[in-house]
């Protein structure tokens, strides 16, 4: 029994050891399974190769341009490429400056053409394939019917009044006025919103909506030439100039009380007598923009219209004259008034003062300063007699 139960047991172990075994070879055959990659993961990456493209070049005329503006900039433009070469030549043999641009991506002309002239624009450019592309144009630009020059009111470095507006007068009256506008250019820094007022067919006046700031500087760029104004009318030559705006300097003239308050940056620094125009020549009521200043000027009534031998007909030599209207009205020196000035309204419609305090106020104010008149009368300063801008509230200047 014994032996018979032994030879069981070991029996027994046997057959356990072997399904042991092979639980592991079973264990060992899943593990390996799962080791090996899928079908899907060991499929490989899709790479996309990028042709590099052909230089594409765009320019600013047709291949043929006829009746072309030759004050407008002519500019050639690239995409997948640079620009290496450009050229614009007169048939006449001129050779018209130009610039590439430090990327190459675009090229453009650095001087207007001539009236009634031929030009050959050829532009290269390099592809990112490496290879050439070319684009040409055959530029005839306008003959005018007739050209019209433009001035302004400003010179170049000058200083000038927080009120100053600028005027652009032209020879001959504008057909196109939106075009005349595109070719004056006023930049300012900061920057300070104005707009234009035309108040005749032949000027138009650009103002900034509030005063200048102190300090601004104003860049102004009459870039006329080579402009199609309408009707055949084109720019004869362009006109430029670079202002500094002073210190801002406001003179307010008071008819009741026959002084003048002076204020520099808001602060008043001067209490003036004065002497305006008496009842039938009263000063108009408003706000004038300093015109012009003078040293030894002639007072003349018949430049505004009234005969020097008639009964307010006037020729006085002054030493400081300030012409504030186009209609006569000056503040200047009036040695004459002087017992008048501070109590009295006594002139043909100037600012009478004393010859030094007249002195002192033109050597501290520049063209654009305001002078504002108050209780002279029942006048009124009309917006284009002078630089009288500032009689127009933003929204009726906005309408003109």
């Amino acid at each position: 029994m014994v032996g018979r139960g032994g030879r069981g047991s070991g029996l027994g172990v046997r057959l356990v050891a072997m399904v042991l075994v092979g639980s592991a070879v079973l264990a060992g055959c899943t593990s390996a399974a799962s080791e090996t990659p899928s079908p899907r993961n060991d499929r490989s990456q899709t790479v996309t190769t990028v042709e590099p493209e052909p230089a594409v070049l765009s320019l600013s005329v047709p291949k043929r341009a006829h009746d072309f503006e030759p004050g407008k900039p002519i500019t050639a433009t690239v995409t997948n490429g640079t620009i290496t070469e450009a050229s614009l030549v007169g048939t006449h043999g001129t050779v018209v400056r130009g610039r590439i641009a430090p990327d190459g991506s675009g090229w453009r002309s650095a001087e207007p053409l001539g009236y009634g002239k031929t030009y050959q624009l050829a532009v290269t450019a390099k592809g990112e394939d490496g290879k050439p592309a070319t684009a040409t144009s055959t530029i005839t630009t306008a003959t005018p019917a007739a050209q019209v020059a433009v001035s302004m009111n400003v010179a170049d470095g000058q200083t000038v009044g927080v009120g100053m507006p600028l005027i652009f007068t032209f020879t001959s009256d504008i057909v196109d006025r939106k075009a005349a506008e595109r070719a004056l250019r006023i930049t300012a820094e900061p920057d300070t919103e104005g707009a234009f007022r035309w108040f005749t067919d032949s000027q138009v006046t650009w103002r900034p909506k509030e005063y200048w700031r102190p300090g601004t500087t104003i860049r102004v760029n009459a870039a006329v030439y080579g402009r199609h104004l309408g009707g055949g009318l084109y720019g004869s030559e362009d006109r430029h100039a670079k202002l500094k705006v002073g210190d801002k300097i406001v003179a307010i003239a008071d008819g009741a009380t026959h002084h003048m308050r002076v204020f520099v940056n808001d602060r008043m620094v001067r209490r003036l007598p004065i002497s305006m125009g008496k009842p039938s020549s009263s000063t108009p009521n408003g706000t004038y923009t300093v015109m012009s200043e003078h040293t030894g000027y002639t007072m003349d009534s018949s430049t505004y219209g009234v005969p020097v031998d008639s009964s307010a007909g006037y020729r006085l030599w002054v030493e400081t004259a300030v012409r504030l209207s186009y209609s006569g009205i000056f503040y200047h020196s009036a040695p004459w008034s002087v017992g008048y000035q501070g109590n009295t309204n006594t002139s043909h419609g100037c600012l009478n003062l004393s010859p030094e305090d007249a002195a002192w106020l033109m050597s501290r104010s520049q063209p654009g300063d305001l002078v504002t008149v108050r209780n002279a009368g029942e006048q009124i300063l009309e917006p284009t007699d002078g630089w009288s801008v500032w009689q127009l509230p933003w929204r009726e200047w906005l309408a003109g």
